[in-house]
């Protein structure tokens, strides 16, 4: 006989944390994989089993396992489910990822002009971006690289301010983010989660790069982390005038 009741989930998530939902789970899952609980090659529970083992709606679980799917942690078998997989770089083996990947031209030959350099509060989404709460502020630059007065690439990065308040003041030259991270401001980069698109040129994007309505557009959109915690959300654009993308693979010293 029912009551009616439904179980109480095995694996509860912090409700009152200021990640969202979505990224406390996608935390846990991405744990039980990295620690052997879901071994490579074996079946995770189905989307519901995962509701109601941590008390999350259908629209939380896709999300952390999408993000799971894009990382090479999951895959999922037409009519089977979603099985646990080995990822494509190995233990050691990161790829570095930054907005000069995007850039093909040579760098030093590039003119950088700070646009913007301000503090905002976590508008569209940016809380969840970088997993704090919505009413923390955030620290935003807007940098453009050009050559012979044309716009190569421009990029928009977002810093939790409590992460480091100093980068209001201090100069900002042409070096990547994480350099001016790590370097200038201590934070170590241990983790850089990428995504790279190619879009068509919306209204805004088409003015700052100089190009036509609709005209193909690089998008590289970056998550920094050190440890479990996002210390910068990056967007960078380039037209793509060049049909080709250069990769850095740099293995971790013993």
């Amino acid at each position: 006989m029912t009551t009616g009741q439904s179980n109480p989930p095995t694996e509860p998530l912090d409700r009152d944390h200021h990640q969202k939902l979505y990224v406390q789970l996608y935390e846990a899952l991405k744990r039980k994989i990295e620690t052997g609980e879901w071994a490579v090659g074996s079946q995770i529970p189905t989307e519901g089993g995962l509701c109601e083992m941590f008390n999350v709606s259908r629209a939380t679980v896709r999300a952390a396992m999408q993000d799971l799917a894009r990382q090479g942690y999951l895959t999922r078998r037409q009519g089977k489910g979603t099985f646990v997989q080995r990822r494509t770089a190995s233990e050691g083996l990161p790829v570095h990822t930054s907005f000069q990947e995007l850039m093909l031209e040579d760098a030093a030959k590039c003119a950088v002009t700070l646009l913007a350099r301000t503090v905002m509060m976590p508008v569209d989404g940016l809380d969840a971006e970088l997993g704090i709460a919505p009413d923390r502020h955030v620290i935003y630059i807007r940098r453009l690289w050009a050559m012979a007065n044309e716009p190569v690439i421009q990029q928009e990065a977002y810093i939790p301010y409590q992460a480091c308040p100093a980068l209001l003041e201090a100069e900002i030259s042409g070096e990547p983010l994480v350099s001016i991270l790590e370097r200038k401001h201590g934070i170590r980069i241990t983790r850089v989660r990428t995504r790279l698109d190619a879009v068509p040129a919306g209204p805004a994007d088409r003015k700052a790069m100089k190009v036509h309505e609709g005209s193909p557009l690089l998008v590289l959109l970056q998550h920094f982390y050190s440890g479990d915690t996002a210390v910068a959300y990056a967007r960078s654009i380039k037209p793509a005038r060049k049909q080709s993308l250069l990769l850095d693979f740099e293995r971790e010293s013993a």
